[in-house]
């Protein structure tokens, strides 16, 4: 009677710990939750960008979309005149900035940093110029209260000092396909 009492609390035991071995670990949370990595959601979108002096030449269209996990935003840009590229944007949480990478149908990479200023995304960077020295990059995208958002675009030859436009784009959202 003893043995079988034995046993059935072994086999009780081991059942219980079976399945406790058996149920999977908590979920971690969510990865990138933080407020930080929301924004620069005002660029999301599909969108028509519009440029020149008075701001209403086509200079070409951006699709701009969140990952699934909502850990980056990546940029499809198509240009009026034939020209292409892809950014990815990032919250760093581990330095505090966001992070964009640049890669132009031209081959040129641009890495950038920089955070929300004043209600608008400003990152910096720097190229390397043909001569030796760097240019210095600063792209600023500014969302307006029309739903717009106008990309701002200035290099620097000198450290600094002046800051030439290089590109100005006012972004529109695209009418939604039929």
């Amino acid at each position: 009677m003893h043995r079988m009492r034995a046993q059935w609390w072994l086999g009780l035991v081991l059942l219980g710990g079976g399945q406790a071995m058996a149920r999977s670990p908590p979920a971690p949370p969510p990865a990138c939750t933080a407020a930080e990595h929301r924004q620069f959601d005002f660029w999301l979108g599909h969108w028509n960008v519009l440029g020149g002096a008075d701001g209403t030449v086509p200079q070409g269209s951006s699709r701009i979309e969140r990952s699934d996990n909502g850990c980056w935003i990546t940029e499809h840009w198509h240009g009026a005149r034939g020209s292409n590229g892809t950014s990815l944007n990032a919250w760093d949480a581990a330095y505090g900035v966001w992070r964009q990478v640049w890669a132009g149908g031209d081959g040129v990479v641009l890495r950038l940093e920089g955070s929300l200023r004043d209600g608008a995304m400003e990152m910096h960077g720097e190229l390397p110029k043909r001569g030796g020295g760097v240019q210095l990059q600063r792209i600023r995208w500014s969302p307006q209260t029309d739903g717009s958002v106008i990309q701002q675009w200035e290099t620097s030859d000198d450290d600094g000092e002046s800051w030439q436009t290089s590109f100005r784009g006012v972004y529109r959202r695209a009418a939604a396909a039929p």
